[in-house]
C-alpha cells in the first residue's frame, strides 16, 4: 500500500472515531433502530436463508436485534469469531447460545477459539453477510479497521462457495463520506444501509 494512501487512511478512521464518540448513547440506539427496520425491509434479507451477522462494537450499527429477528425466522445465522489474521463465520444456534457467549478483549461476543463450531463455508456457503466498517459511500466504498478480514473472507468466498454473497452495510449517519480512500483490495459492499433523517443527503 502506498504511503500516502496509508496515512489518509489513518486519518480518516481518527475522524470518524471522533465523530462517532460524540454521539450519545441514546443517539446510537435511535440510529440503529432506524437502519435495523431498513434491512428488514430489503429484499436480499427477507429471501435470505443463510446470513452472517457482525456482533457491534461500542462504535457500531447495534445488532443484537437483527441475530433475534434473523433466529425467530428460522434463518442460519453465522457469527464472526476472529482467531489471529484469519475470520471465520460460525454457526450460532439460538439467543441462548447468544447470550452465553464469552467477550473478547474487544468486548464483543465470540465463541471460544478451541469450540466446535459448523463454518459457513464448510457446510454452503452464505447468500447476505451483514458488514462491519468505519466509513462508507453512498455507492459501497468501505474503509474498515485495517484488519482485512472482510476483504479476504469475500474472496474466501468466491473461491470455495462460487459465489459472492450480496453484502449489506450498517452505518450511522457519522460514519458516511462522499469519499473513501481505498486499494483495489478493498472490496465494496453492495449496499449500505444509514440514517439520513434529519440530516439531509450526501
Amino acid at each position: 500500500m502506498a504511503a500516502s494512501l496509508k496515512i489518509a487512511k489513518s486519518a480518516l478512521r481518527k475522524e470518524i472515531k471522533r465523530d462517532i464518540a460524540k454521539l450519545t448513547d441514546t443517539e446510537k440506539q435511535w440510529q440503529s433502530e432506524h437502519v435495523v427496520r431498513k434491512l428488514f425491509q430489503t429484499p436480499q434479507y427477507q429471501k435470505s436463508q443463510r446470513l452472517s451477522v457482525y456482533l457491534n462494537m461500542q462504535d457500531e450499527i447495534q445488532t443484537e436485534t437483527v441475530v433475534k429477528h434473523v433466529l425467530s425466522l428460522g434463518k442460519m445465522c453465522y457469527i464472526p469469531r476472529y482467531i489471529g489474521p484469519v475470520m471465520d463465520m460460525v454457526r450460532l444456534y439460538s439467543m441462548t447460545d447468544y447470550n452465553c457467549l464469552p467477550e473478547t478483549s474487544w468486548k464483543i461476543k465470540q465463541p471460544k477459539d478451541d469450540e466446535e463450531r459448523e463454518e459457513a463455508l464448510a457446510t454452503g456457503g452464505l447468500d447476505l453477510i451483514i458488514v462491519p466498517g468505519l466509513a462508507f459511500t453512498k455507492d459501497g466504498l468501505r474503509l474498515g479497521r485495517g484488519k482485512g478480514y472482510y476483504d479476504t473472507y469475500l474472496s474466501r468466498c468466491q473461491t470455495t462457495a462460487k459465489t459472492k454473497p450480496f453484502t449489506i452495510a450498517l452505518a450511522f449517519y457519522e460514519q458516511m463520506r462522499g469519499s473513501v480512500p481505498t486499494s483495489k483490495e478493498d472490496v465494496p459492499v453492495d449496499l449500505v444501509l444509514y440514517d439520513d433523517r434529519m440530516k439531509g443527503d450526501l
